[in-house]
């Protein structure tokens, strides 16, 4: 059988998968904090006819003679460049202008690295008990503490557990501290005690809390995980958690949101390129079809 026709088939299989890429690109270009992907070829195998011979006394050196046998998808990498900001002036709605994530989780009361997530979708909601939550129910996490003694938990605004004072007002400000106004005009920030206690606190204070963040060495070695989330891989590194600031992750900005990265005009023209790669490809095997069946009616 025709070389030709293998390699048409694999060009084609390449360019269906590059296809189902840009469709979910496309399909999330207003997800909030989505990441898109892009599909990278690579050749497969060569069949040497002549291998390379080097200059002899009397006559030059030739090249290799080889014959490639089609394409094959080498990577399907996640960019994590920024999306475009939008304003909404809702106080839950956070945006990272950074290389920091948001940790998402179920509730904790302790570090417990095993069940974060990270997320660049700020879309934050109070529930009920006045947890900060996402969409999809996944509670925002904390940090108190300093570098080497940190502890996480979920965040909850609701009132002074220590003087029982409800909290009237809040506000997230760049770093992650939660600024709060309680129900007699004290200003401060939300700390949390060692014994599971919220509380107004004025000044510096290391049970101040300030959002958890995370940042790793490889972004795109981060495994999507559905509802734009993202958990560490083996090829991410290791997440470091901690408070934006000391993790130079970059800066919080309350009232907006990180939009999708994906750009609707690229996308169009890779699907271009994508969909007359797949249209040549397959009159290869067209072609490849025509000259067997000549060489099926030579015995006639």
């Amino acid at each position: 059988m025709l070389k030709s026709l293998y390699s048409g088939v694999s060009g084609m299989k390449g360019f269906q998968t590059k296809l189902d890429v840009i469709g979910n690109n496309i399909a999330n270009v207003n997800t909030v904090g989505f990441k898109k992907s892009r599909v990278m070829f690579q050749d497969i195998m060569n069949q040497n006819i002549a291998g390379a011979t080097p200059p002899q006394d009397d006559r030059g050196g030739s090249n290799p003679m080889q014959i490639g046998l089609g394409s094959k998808v080498g990577a399907i990498e996640t960019l994590h460049t920024p999306g475009s900001p939008m304003t909404t002036y809702i106080g839950t709605d956070l945006m990272i202008d950074g290389d920091a994530y948001f940790v998402v989780g179920p509730k904790k009361t302790g570090f417990d690295t095993d069940t974060n997530l990270l997320t660049k979708a700020g879309n934050f909601t109070r529930d009920s008990e006045g947890y900060l939550v996402t969409s999809n129910g996944y509670y925002l996490s904390g940090t108190t503490g300093g570098p080497g003694s940190l502890d996480q938990f979920s965040i909850k605004i609701v009132g002074d557990e220590v003087t029982g004072n409800k909290f009237t007002s809040y506000s997230i400000d760049v770093d992650g501290y939660i600024n709060v106004v309680d129900s007699e005009g004290a200003i401060g920030k939300l700390a949390r005690n060692a014994g599971g206690q919220y509380y107004l606190s004025t000044g510096a204070n290391p049970e101040n809390i300030s959002i958890t963040t995370g940042t790793v060495s490889n972004t795109a070695g981060l495994t999507k995980v559905g509802n734009t989330m993202y958990k560490e891989s083996g090829n991410s590194g290791k997440v470091d958690f901690g408070r934006i600031a000391e993790l130079e992750g970059g800066m919080i900005y309350a009232g907006s949101l990180e939009m999708s990265n994906v750009d609707l005009t690229e996308e169009f023209t890779e699907m271009i390129v994508a969909q007359r790669g797949f249209q040549a490809n397959s009159r290869m095997i067209t072609t490849s079809d025509s000259i067997l069946e000549e060489v099926v009616n030579l015995k006639r």
